[in-house]
């Protein structure tokens, strides 16, 4: 079966390839350049392949009304949060050139225009659309005129609700990927959909799926993996100790090397068919039945159900499963109790 797939700088993306692992350092560094360096540092150390940052140029982002808008996870208006922990720009083009030195991906997500000609201007690979841009159609045009791959977060919407904002994805002819997402910090199981990844996939069979994750722990981005997550984003940290709206639901470096591990074996596991393996004849040898007597029977006699059973080991001639077959026929020699039969002591 073909499967979607595109690549960015060289890493394939898609269900014939392992899960990509992205790790969204967001606005967890606080607006401390050092902070953010540690935390892509550590990344690379657990084996990760991308960073995603945030990219926030407040003027052209948000109006004055956004100054009282508290978001629930936050005891500060959006504005605010924004302007204490989003990264100069000039710290951010230094952190973008630091996490490519240690050999990793480097992507953000754009808020506004101006982000996203930031962005351009720093030649990133791929942009990010958050969920809560998912329906903001002026801004993906924006986007997508600029011709490289998107991962877009579908949060907070449905299948019919992001029609439009797919098909202008579909128009302009970029390489993108659809991530189930449910925007709750933290979101529990309850309202957790790991069935959106199927529906995506049905629902856009040219799209590549994957699964951006607010739930504690790894085990939702885990269970995606099975169900054809190509792409696997959860919020990162050094530290859980750390203050920030998304710290909660943030994995730490040894989190991140853990999903990274296990999805790429789920992943192999996914993908391999229902077939009895190389590695497991040895224990078939034994652990299968073989026809033999039930009873002493003498030559010439002809063989009943009861007569007969199946028992360890499966080193007989005649498998358990060829069972029916043995019934009926006449023996050529006579055999005692519990001994294996070959198809030559048959008619």
């Amino acid at each position: 079966m073909n499967f979607p797939e595109f690549s960015i700088s060289g890493r394939k993306i898609g269900q014939a390839h392992p899960p990509l692992v992205i790790a969204e350092i967001g606005i967890n560094h606080g607006g401390d350049l050092n902070v953010a360096k540690e935390m892509v540092l550590l990344a690379a150390k657990s084996g990760c392949e991308m960073i995603k940052h945030q990219t926030h140029i407040l003027e052209d982002e948000m109006t004055d009304e956004a100054k009282s808008i508290f978001p629930p996870n936050a005891d500060v208006s959006i504005w605010d949060v924004m302007a204490d922990c989003a990264l100069s720009l000039e710290d951010e083009a230094e952190l973008k050139t630091y996490t490519e030195n240690l050999g990793m991906i480097w992507i953000s997500t754009p808020f506004s225009r101006a982000a996203a000609d930031f962005l351009e201007k720093l030649d990133v690979p791929a942009y990010k659309i958050g969920s809560g841009e998912a329906d903001n159609l002026p801004l993906i045009r924006h986007i997508a005129r600029k011709g490289k791959p998107v991962i877009f977060s579908t949060g907070m919407q449905t299948i019919d609700t992001i029609r439009a904002s797919v098909q202008i994805l579909e128009d302009a002819g970029v390489p993108f990927a659809l991530l189930e997402c449910t925007n709750l910090y933290p979101s529990p199981a309850e309202i957790v959909s790991l069935r959106g990844v199927t529906d995506l996939r049905t629902a856009f069979p040219r799209a590549v799926v994957g699964f951006s994750d607010h739930s504690i722990g790894p085990e939702m981005a885990l269970a995606s993996v099975a169900l054809g997550a190509s792409i696997l984003e959860r919020h990162y940290t050094d530290t859980r100790y750390r203050k920030g709206p998304d710290i909660i639901n943030s994995m730490d470096p040894a989190e991140l090397r853990f999903l990274i591990d296990r999805s790429k074996e789920i992943w192999i596991a996914a993908n391999n068919p229902k077939q009895r393996s190389v590695a497991e004849e040895s224990v078939y040898l034994f652990a299968r039945a073989s026809v033999v007597a039930d009873v002493d029977m003498a030559e010439g006699y002809i063989i009943t159900e009861a007569d007969i059973w199946a028992r360890r080991p499966g080193s007989g001639e005649i498998p358990g499963y060829d069972f029916d077959t043995v019934v009926g026929k006449r023996l050529t020699r006579a055999v005692t109790r519990n001994t294996q039969l070959k198809w030559s002591y048959l008619e």
